[in-house]
């Protein structure tokens, strides 16, 4: 695999993945013996490179502990605005939470981002074996919440502390209410000078602290990339 820097496509975000380059002929069976290429260094997968949150310049930090207080978890969700959020922005920003979650914990986790006006899937991954049907059921629950109400589904658990019954009974949900769910892990997306949300990004497996946390985790790890870089996220 080539050393060289990534080139970037048109939209000026760098291509995160490296893939390994196929052989286009075969080594001469005449010859005694065939050159070798160097074993590559490149990280495959890693949209950051290295993980942007370190112990020891070695290993991903684990997951911090997320905020309590409802208005403090609604003012830090708004200010991880992106400036533009597409395709590309989706993949790198999910396969950097699937990788840095494999990295830091054993436990099977599902990575999902949709778009919030069709729900189209922009990105879907699974962090260990261990994933069941029932784990895409929550992320559709809590993406649902989010697409409805306009903030973390986190932020739904705290304003009800956790109380599934008075957040269904607050908004008549009857029968719909096991539609949704307000245990953290759904974030919304959103872009400056743009209504509403964008798209969502979900985190299922973990305790729910810990799927909300990697998420917020993972957008501000974008605003640090893009303040190294200056190019990598259009955000």
């Amino acid at each position: 695999m080539t050393s060289q820097e990534p080139p970037s496509n048109s939209s000026g975000i760098k291509e995160s993945i490296r893939l390994p380059v196929r052989q286009t002929s075969m080594p001469s069976p005449l010859s005694s013996s065939s050159p070798q290429p160097p074993p590559s260094t490149d990280k495959v997968n890693e949209p950051f490179g290295l993980f942007a949150r370190h112990i020891g310049g070695m290993q991903p930090d684990p997951i911090g502990a997320p905020l309590m207080e409802l208005e403090a978890i609604l003012a830090h969700e708004s200010s991880l605005p992106f400036r533009a959020f597409t395709a590309d922005t989706a993949f790198a920003l999910g396969t950097h939470l699937r990788n840095r979650l494999h990295a830091i914990t054993p436990k099977p986790a599902v990575v999902s981002i949709t778009l919030a006006n069709s729900n189209q899937l922009l990105f879907h991954a699974c962090t260990h074996p261990g994933v069941t049907p029932d784990s895409d059921q929550w992320v559709a629950r809590k993406r649902r919440t989010v697409l409805r109400f306009g903030c973390s589904s986190w932020a739904m658990g705290r304003k009800f502390d956790g109380d599934e019954k008075k957040f269904a009974e607050k908004y008549g949900l009857g029968a719909s209410a096991a539609e949704y769910a307000i245990h953290g892990g759904a974030v919304p997306v959103r872009v400056e000078g743009v209504e509403g949300v964008i798209a969502v990004v979900v985190v299922s497996g973990l305790t729910q602290e810990e799927d909300h946390q990697v998420v917020i985790e993972g957008l501000e790890d974008c605003k640090l990339e893009m303040a190294k870089s200056g190019n990598f996220f259009s955000i």
